[in-house]
């Protein structure tokens, strides 16, 4: 990048479509333009992996009642240590219908109600009966007792909105007696991909042909992030045939992901086809290695986010853009969607050059629980077997000198250590 005397960017002045913007700024200007989804209510079996639009509250205490944490006897800890009468039962969803007076004892299970009267549970263990009656040692007041809401109280919040439904949260909406739950829409993206080199896994390639690949691994990761994937038909080069595809897209989507056809090359048609369909371009570049060529504008039909054609290329600025706006959508954190890691270099780096670059690695956790990253050798944008291996981004800023091994540098987790 090109900086005055005072060290700002003189390519950033002017329009941001025209200007090579760093990753923060498209990423910021691309936000800007991206909703939160209204919500819907689904059974709460069908919420695992949905994002709460609205918190839950408890309608009531859990538990609803004092109850016993152990299989034993419950009485009045002012009775021990002493010789009791065993009158009842309160068993799990069975109550004790009548007081626990002194004198009494009343046969309790886990998890049961404690019965008016009753301050403490002695356990079995602790007790020996004959018949009716009991001998019981000093017992504390409260032994054994879980105190109503102790869990939670009626009107408290137990989960809050936006957070992702996971197992424990599902346990908990359950717990409060929920049947359903307010989540936010699943994202529709609509991916539609060009070019007359690519062909569709199964069919017959010719001589000059090679699959596409990216979107299929770009719609895997929408799924896993919450959205739901289309993918258009693989469309030729050629403007009109794309403007057709595309509008096709934006009907049915919240947003369409064209990959493919963004650069400056003559068979380059992504963009022209869009401006067709009244696209205003609000970003037109990126400082990013690999995936320069990536652009974001708004039509009168919806948002449109470009990425470039190399799988790996459109992989990387997936994860750094198009992860972060679907978590917009959805209501949840998109700061937290693109969260770096330190870790130490494990081989040296050379120095970087103007645009901020992300090389694909893989991330451990060595014996001392300090997390390192292996830079793979081959960096190429179109190498799908290096991104399969890899669990992690090495982020080197713009400009960045020369680093040795056990440098400390930024990882972007792609997947679990």
């Amino acid at each position: 990048m090109t900086l005055d005397t005072n060290g700002n960017n003189v390519s950033q002045a002017g329009d941001p479509a025209k200007r090579l913007l760093t990753v923060t700024e498209a990423r910021a200007l691309m936000l800007a333009e991206v909703p939160r989804l209204d919500a819907e209510v689904v059974p709460l079996d069908s919420a695992a992996g949905r994002v709460l639009a609205e918190g839950v509250k408890a309608s009531r205490d859990q538990p609803p009642f004092d109850a016993s944490a152990m299989d034993g006897y419950g009485l009045r800890s002012a009775d021990t240590p002493g010789m009791l009468n065993v009158v009842g039962e309160s068993a799990a969803g069975h109550g004790y219908g009548g007081r626990c007076e002194s004198g009494m004892a009343i046969r309790i299970s886990t998890g049961a109600a404690l019965p008016d009267g009753a301050d403490a549970v002695v356990m079995q263990e602790d007790s020996r009966r004959e018949g009716d009656r009991l001998e019981i040692p000093a017992t504390p007041r409260g032994q054994h007792v879980r105190p109503r809401g102790g869990d939670f109280t009626a009107g408290s919040e137990l989960l809050a909105a936006g957070r992702g439904l996971d197992g424990v949260g599902l346990s908990l909406a359950a717990a409060a007696g929920l049947a359903g739950l307010a989540v936010t829409r699943r994202p529709r993206i609509a991916i539609l991909s060009s070019g007359d080199e690519l062909t569709v896994p199964g069919a017959i390639a010719g001589p000059w042909q090679i699959f596409d690949s990216a979107t299929y691994g770009i719609a895997g990761w929408i799924q896993s992030w919450g959205g739901v994937a289309h993918r258009l038909a693989v469309e030729k080069d050629d403007v009109v045939a794309i403007a057709r595809a595309a509008e096709r897209g934006l009907r049915d989507s919240d947003l369409l992901l064209v990959v493919g056809g963004a650069s400056v090359g003559d068979h380059d048609h992504a963009r022209p086809a869009l401006l067709r369909l009244g696209l205003e371009l609000l970003v037109g570049k990126v400082a990013v290695r690999p995936g320069k060529p990536t652009w974001f504008g708004k039509a009168p039909e919806g948002l449109v986010l470009g990425l470039p054609g190399n799988p790996a290329s459109a992989l990387v600025c997936a994860r750094l853009f198009l992860r972060p706006i679907l978590e917009r959508m959805l209501g949840g954190d998109p700061q937290a969607a693109i969260a770096t890691y330190r870790a130490t270099l494990a081989k040296p780096l050379p120095a970087n050059g103007m645009r901020e670059h992300y090389l694909r690695a893989r991330a451990e956790l060595n014996e001392d629980g300090q997390l390192v990253a292996y830079a793979f050798e081959d960096q190429d944008s179109s190498l799908i077997s290096v991104f399969a291996a890899a669990n992690a981004l090495i982020r080197l800023p713009a400009d960045a000198p020369a680093l040795v091994a056990g440098a400390m540098v930024d990882v972007l987790l792609l997947d679990g250590l």
